[in-house]
């Protein structure tokens, strides 16, 4: 089953419009973005387009380049103080300690779900979006094997949490890990969730029939937004979100709908 990430996404988001019509006050979201490259202030617009067709108030503060930690963190308390939630957008330039500055977000407005310890309502956006997937298309992580590919800080760390919570035994696999051992991993794994950024890592030939794939790796080749599994892995497996259009739609509306948990709490 190809997984449409967009219309997941649509459904979620129309139903936090609702919750947010029938608020006393719309919630209110700052991003904090240094520095955006092209990519990063396109899915800055698209965050501000979706959270004004919710009902959403978003005010993005775009600190200089030269900005240091201090600076950056000082931005965060006003804008804590001043709204529901807070977004630091990475990366940030390389002056600035990014550890320092994620640490500064208050857990009270962590949208990102940044102090994630694998527990709680609030879920990273990737993890609440294949948590989304799951419970719609009745993927059990219960004692399954899942290989995670990657540990960055928005998909595999977040994600081994989650799934550890869920009863999966997990195996997580960086480009640092052994060849044979990689193999090994994602050709017995029951689910495999991906955020390595490498094109075509995933083929039909090296995941076994019936696994669910979820693929949150985004990357560039030939000019295009390529996923870490090549398409045609979609006919060998069970479940299968597509980039573009899988993950990504349904990150946004996560996103929202932890900044309304937030506000009532």
């Amino acid at each position: 089953m190809i997984i449409d990430g967009r219309a997941i996404a649509k459904e979620i988001l129309d139903e936090l419009a609702g919750k947010v019509a029938g608020a006393t006050r719309p919630p209110r979201l700052t991003i904090i973005t240094c520095a955006p490259n092209f990519e990063t202030q396109k899915y800055l617009t698209l965050k501000q387009r979706k959270a004004s067709e919710v009902g959403i108030e978003t005010n993005v503060i775009e600190l200089a380049t030269s900005s240091t930690t201090s600076e950056v963190t000082q931005a965060i308390t006003t804008a804590a103080g001043e709204s529901d939630g807070v977004v630091v957008q990475l990366p940030l330039p390389a002056q600035i300690d990014t550890d320092a500055v994620l640490a500064a977000i208050p857990f009270s407005h962590d949208v990102d779900a940044i102090h994630y310890d694998g527990s709680g309502e609030v879920l990273p956006p990737v993890v609440g979006a294949i948590a989304e997937i799951a419970n719609r298309c009745g993927v059990s992580f219960n004692e399954k094997r899942v290989t995670i590919v990657g540990a960055g800080r928005l998909v595999g760390a977040p994600a081994a949490l989650w799934a550890v919570d869920k009863g999966a035994y997990i195996t997580i696999v960086t480009k640092e890990t052994d060849e044979t051992d990689v193999a090994a991993a994602i050709a017995t794994a029951d689910i495999i969730i991906s955020g390595a950024g490498a094109p075509h890592l995933l083929t039909p030939k090296n995941i076994k029939t019936g696994v669910a794939l979820f693929d949150a790796g985004t990357s560039e080749d030939d000019g295009n937004l390529v996923g870490d599994a090549d398409p045609a892995c979609a006919d060998k497996a069970s479940i299968f979100t597509p980039v573009p259009g899988g993950i990504g739609p349904i990150t946004i509306a996560v996103l929202f709908k932890n900044l309304l948990i937030l506000q009532r709490q």
